[in-house]
């Protein structure tokens, strides 16, 4: 069997073997960060163009990466990288190919990563340190918890259980108590919302629930930079022949795009792949879009830069993080409010593309006063009396508790 660059590639009975390891280190791992020499090696000659520049930026020897891509090839049953004097050395296509594929597949599995990284930070801490407080938080997916989760370890013996999933499944993991805190993202509606009242009103409940205030970040479609003159607006997609990639239903996202195909009349069936290509992290939309799996799809900024792809932004929303009110005493509830306050997480937010402070940062939210279609019922009107059709609701103001 032969590859794209008429070379001989490993049968399907010589598959090589994939063995994962761990190491503890001194240095916060983010992201879906995993060390493989052969994909560092990759990356490093494809960013400088030559395989001396690029040992260099690894601070490797030229003699160390030559003899590696030399065994790379014997292993792979292929060549990676192809030089042809008086020019850039380039990657084969399998090269390519490959790199691409192992950046997609580590960037869809970054919440299992992190669960994983949790986890045994988790067995560390609690071996460690009697001081420390353990908080297990269920939330989307969003770039700045990981930080978040590294600030509050350093500086306030809290250590963040983070898992990764949905706005609507991290609900349902409070709920059930499976969680002490869930976070959850919203725009900041001015009215009547029917996309996100159905999904999250059976979800939290006034009284029950209380909302802290997190961060506020900027979403919006990503897309590589060839098709930046063709979306200028989410009404750009209708119709369009550039391929969409999606969140998976329940998620934040997919809730923000739903209200906002509905907020302009548009139909998902007319979006090419709404329902078809599904990515469940930020990071996973982009990695698809930059490796050319898809050509559009939603995310935060701080996401389309990290993978060179153009930015257009829809909305400002708020991401908050719930709990039951009778745990807003809890010694790491405390713990987390007082270190969404400080200065310092205001510096990593502000270090973020698209990211700003929560207008309260680590100060208890009436659910009614942010989302709007919490509304206690007023008096009842008789049947000849009606609302005036223009009329909406006015937004109540925050408030502790």
């Amino acid at each position: 069997m032969k590859s794209a660059d008429n070379k001989p590639v490993r049968s399907s009975d010589e598959r090589l073997a994939i063995r994962l390891q761990y190491a503890f280190a001194k240095a916060e791992q983010r992201g879906a960060e995993l060390d493989n020499s052969v994909f560092s090696v990759l990356s490093a000659i494809r960013t400088a163009g030559s395989i001396s520049l690029g040992a260099a930026r690894l601070g490797l020897s030229y003699r160390h990466v030559w003899g590696a891509l030399r065994a790379w090839d014997a292993m792979f049953g292929a060549p990676l990288v192809a030089r042809v004097q008086g020019q850039r050395t380039r990657l084969t296509g399998f090269g390519e190919r490959l790199l691409w594929a192992e950046r997609r597949a580590r960037t869809r599995m970054q919440p299992h990563i992190d669960a994983l990284r949790t986890n045994l930070a988790r067995i560390v801490a609690e071996a460690s340190d009697e001081r420390q407080q353990i908080l297990t938080l269920h939330a989307s997916h969003d770039l700045a918890l990981p930080r978040l989760r590294e600030h509050a370890a350093q500086r306030a013996s809290l250590h963040l259980d983070i898992r990764f999933m949905g706005s609507m499944d991290s609900l349902r993991s409070l709920g059930a108590g499976r969680c002490l805190v869930a976070g959850f993202h919203v725009p900041a509606l001015q009215g009547a919302a029917p996309v996100f009242a159905r999904a999250l009103k059976p979800l939290l409940k006034p009284g029950l629930h209380k909302l802290i205030g997190c961060s506020q970040r900027l979403q919006g479609l990503m897309m590589r930079r060839e098709h930046a003159a063709a979306v200028h607006t989410i009404a750009d997609l209708a119709g369009s022949p550039l391929r969409f990639i999606n969140r998976q239903p329940g998620s934040g996202t997919r809730l923000l795009i739903d209200h906002l195909l509905q907020a302009n009349g548009m139909r998902a069936r007319n979006i090419a792949g709404y329902a078809d290509r599904v990515e469940e992290t930020h990071v996973a939309v982009a990695a698809s879009i930059a490796s050319g799996v898809a050509d559009v799809g939603p995310g935060v900024e701080a996401a389309a830069l990290e993978f060179g792809l153009h930015f257009v932004p829809l909305v400002r929303e708020d991401y908050f993080l719930a709990c039951l009110q009778q745990h807003l005493e809890h010694p790491a509830v405390l713990r987390l409010c007082e270190v969404l306050a400080s200065s310092t997480w205001t510096d990593l937010l502000h270090e973020l593309p698209g990211y700003s402070p929560a207008s309260a940062p680590g100060e208890v939210l009436k659910m009614t006063a942010v989302l709007p279609w919490w509304r206690f019922a007023g008096p009842k009107r008789s049947r000849t009396q009606s609302a005036p059709a223009s009329a909406v609701p006015k937004r109540r103001s925050r408030a502790r508790t």
